[in-house]
């Protein structure tokens, strides 16, 4: 699963996400991809699942590009624990995602391989994608 080497700080603030992607919004390595329409945070784990179930079903044709990164640690107090005492322990690492953030990009593959692929990846996904091609992109290619 994926997370930083070295952070700076252990443990960092919650936050909020606010705005559209300004980054990371077009696709830069693939012909196709998944773009995100939703708000919210990403586990490692999700991106992981999500990783598996493309390169599975492409039967590790083509090529994935993971976009994101979890570089965002996520704190959990253990069960049981009063309020207070402190922040607690870190528990895993999230991605942050913006609205029109591209997630995934592959290429490789058909039109119809990589549309079945990237449907198998954001169902493991808690957030509203969608599918998007390259502007450039022929049947042919």
């Amino acid at each position: 699963m994926l997370s930083p080497r070295k952070t700076k700080y252990r443990k960092q603030q919650k936050g909020r996400i606010k705005g559209n992607a300004q980054r990371g919004n077009q696709l830069a390595f693939g012909t196709f991809g998944i773009k995100s329409l939703d708000t919210g945070r990403l586990t490692s784990r999700q991106i992981e699942a999500a990783r598996i179930a493309v390169t599975r079903f492409m039967k590790r044709e083509g090529q994935v590009w993971i976009r994101i990164f979890p570089d965002t640690p996520i704190t959990k107090k253990p069960a049981e624990v009063r309020m207070g005492k402190g922040k607690g322990a870190l528990d895993h690492w999230a991605a942050k995602i913006e609205p029109g953030r591209v997630l995934f990009e592959i290429e490789g593959v058909s039109i119809e391989v990589g549309r079945e692929a990237l449907r198998l990846a954001a169902q493991k996904l808690p957030l509203v994608t969608k599918f998007v091609v390259r502007r450039d992109y022929t049947e042919n290619n």
